[in-house]
This record gives C-alpha cells, sequence and structure tokens, in this order.
C-alpha cells in the first residue's frame, strides 16, 4: 500500500527513513530501522577514522540483509570526507546521504558506483542543484526540523510542495514528522516518503542518547526548541535548556565563532547527549517532540505509524 519510487529507489517495504543524527546513528539503531521496513542509516562524520567506519557498516550486516545507509554530513565537523566516502564505496554500501554542505564532491565520487544517493536540503534552489548533480532523491527539511535547518524559515508544509513542483526526482519530507498523520500529510503534499531524526532518538534501540534526553524529548512542548547558530548564518534547531539560553544570550552580540565555538562544537553535544548535562551542553530536536510520548522499540514505532496511516486511508476513502 505503501510502494512509491522512494521504496523502489531504495529497496524498502515502507518509504521511512532514519536522519543521520550525529554522534547517535551507530549500527544498533541503523540495523533496526532496516529490520522494521525502513532505511537506517549509520553518521560517518562522527566516527574517528575511516576504519571505524568501516566497523560500524560491518556491524549493520552482520544484523540486517535489509539495505541501509551511510550519512555524510559535510562541512560540519571541519574535517575532509573523501576517505570516509571511499570506504562506504568499497563496503558497497546501498546507500549514501549527503547533508550539511554542497553534495558535488560526494556524488561524483559515487557516479560510477550502483551506490543511491539522497541530498538533503532546506530550499527549492538546492533541491533543483542536487537534482542537476545527480542525486536520486532529495530529503527536504522545514523549519520545524531538529539540526541544522535552512535561513529561510519556511515550514514542511510550505516547502515540500514547492521542491515536489521544480524537480523530477522523487522527494522525502522531514521536520515535524513523528507519526503516522505526518506521514500521510506528506503524502498528500507529493513527497513520496519522510524522513525523522528526532522521533528515532526517543527509541529503545537509539541506545548512544541518554535517558535524560530522551526525557527531555518527551517532557518537552512545541515551544521547547530554540534555533541557534542564526549569527553564524547556519541556524539549527536545539532543546531549550541553560546551555541554549547562553548560546542565544552570546548571540545577541554577533560574537563570531570564536566566542562560540566552545558552546557549539560536537564536545558540547556529546556533554547533553552522552551524559545528560543539560549546564554544559545541548541535544538537537525538533519541534515535534510536542507530539512525542514515548519510547518504543523501532519496530513498534514504525508499525504504528503505518497502522495509523491505515486508519485515515480507510477514512479517507468512506
Amino acid at each position: 500500500m505503501y510502494e512509491t519510487r522512494v521504496t523502489r529507489l531504495l529497496n524498502i517495504k515502507y518509504p521511512i527513513i532514519q536522519g543521520g543524527l550525529a554522534y547517535l546513528a551507530y549500527s544498533d539503531l541503523a540495523s533496526s530501522v532496516s529490520n522494521a521496513g525502513g532505511l537506517g542509516q549509520i553518521t560517518a562524520m562522527s566516527l574517528s577514522s575511516p576504519e571505524a567506519l568501516r566497523e560500524e557498516i560491518h556491524k549493520v550486516k552482520q544484523n540486517t540483509e535489509k539495505p541501509f545507509g551511510v550519512n555524510f554530513a559535510i562541512g560540519q565537523h571541519g574535517r575532509t570526507f573523501e576517505d570516509m566516502v571511499q570506504v562506504a564505496i568499497n563496503e558497497q554500501v546501498p546507500v549514501i546521504s549527503v547533508t550539511g554542505g554542497n553534495p558535488k564532491p560526494v556524488l561524483d565520487m559515487v557516479k560510477p558506483h550502483s551506490i543511491k544517493t539522497l541530498v538533503l536540503v532546506a530550499a527549492k534552489r538546492q533541491a533543483v542543484k542536487a537534482e542537476a548533480l545527480g542525486a536520486d532523491a532529495v530529503m527536504v527539511v522545514g523549519q520545524e526540523g531538529g539540526g541544522h535547518l535552512g535561513r529561510g524559515d519556511v515550514g514542511t508544509m510550505v516547502l515540500t510542495p514547492q521542491v515536489v513542483d521544480a524537480v523530477s526526482i522523487p522527494v522525502i519530507a522531514s521536520g515535524g514528522i513523528g507519526d503516522g498523520r505526518g506521514f500521510m500529510a506528506a503524502l498528500a503534499l507529493g513527497a513520496e516518503g519522510i524522513e525523522m531524526g528526532t522521533r528515532f532518538i526517543a527509541t529503545q534501540e537509539c541506545r548512544h542518547a541518554h535517558p535524560s534526553y530522551k526525557q527531555a524529548i518527551i517532557d518537552g512542548d512545541e515551544q521547547a526548541t530554540v534555533v541557534i547558530k542564526r549569527s553564524l548564518g547556519t541556524p539549527a534547531r536545539a532543546l531549550l535548556n541553560p546551555w541554549t539560553e547562553e548560546i542565544l544570550k552570546l548571540e545577541q552580540d554577533d560574537p563570531g565563532i570564536s566566542v562560540l565555538k566552545s558552546y557549539i562544537d560536537g564536545e558540547a553535544n556529546k556533554k547533553y547527549i552522552y551524559e545528560g548535562n543539560h549546564n554544559k551542553g545541548f541535544g538537537w530536536a525538533g519541534q515535534v517532540i510536542g507530539r512525542i510520548q514515548d519510547i518504543p522499540t523501532v519496530e513498534t514505532l514504525i508499525q504504528s505509524i503505518v497502522d495509523e496511516a491505515d486508519q485515515i486511508r480507510t477514512t479517507w476513502q468512506r
């Protein structure tokens, strides 16, 4: 019932994709999502070396025979990525996704191989460019999403159909989606699949996420996130806590990267998501936290999304 160009392209049962999730998307989560019928992903640039990426890929292959992806958040970690991409190519991963920068270098490396490519975009212009560069599909994130967003503050409801009308390749909607209603809304807008990040953090298989991080996602409402890094031109949505409040105060004076770096870097991110220290770090999250009330298994989550979508479809057909 949910076969789309995305399911055919990626050879998956449901057009549900797990986001890259810096420092959280490893083999345990990725293989669970793929086994449940979606597309799980490993986050490559959060790993320490090409060897570490190869090891994670091998772990996923041991845990599932289903397709999975490797996400490359280029431009966000201050590192070169070519050696990591080469590992994914050598290991013949089924899917590579690109976020956070110009996807051309990655797409050029992957082109000669039978690897499917997804590019995350936050504007119609970026989607058109990704298609021209040879991306197989685009994932479009509205301003409701967690993590890095576009500068335009355009919501998923408006941005998704704009992109659908601008490109011929499949479009995957992201931002503010966490249940069957969001899934069906995305399909109604012309998307052929969804990507979820925050919702997959609040699952049992996202074992790297500290319990207090997951609890904050459950306890928070739609007002409990803030957008940081606007002063740097790289806006990103995170949970509201003492640390992000301090970042926002600093940004009022436009201090520049030299002052903000220790507040927004990967170490500050890990202090919260790994250790639960909300006075010394931050965690990415989207406005969808206002719709999250539990921490299910990945299989239960995906099945609940499909079941709710089935109910909506039945209602529409009356």
